[in-house]
């Protein structure tokens, strides 16, 4: 199965740790990173899809993060 999670964040170096983790796990980029205002709280935010091929089936049980 490939599993799918999309990291989001301010646009601050913890986008970038967030990241650099999830590579670190064995995710693969998908796709270019997004960067957009959020204006309910008046900061930048950015967003990276990623993907990972993973064991077993497809759950809504499944923690992505602990892939």
């Amino acid at each position: 199965m490939i599993a799918y999670r999309f990291l989001t964040e301010d646009d601050t170096s913890a986008f970038c740790h967030k990241v650099t983790e999830a590579l670190s796990k064995g995710w693969v980029l998908y796709g270019a990173p997004s960067y957009a205002y959020d204006a309910g709280r008046g900061v930048m935010r950015c967003g990276q899809a990623v993907t990972k091929e993973v064991e077993g089936p497809y759950s809504p049980d499944v923690k992505l993060g602990q892939l």
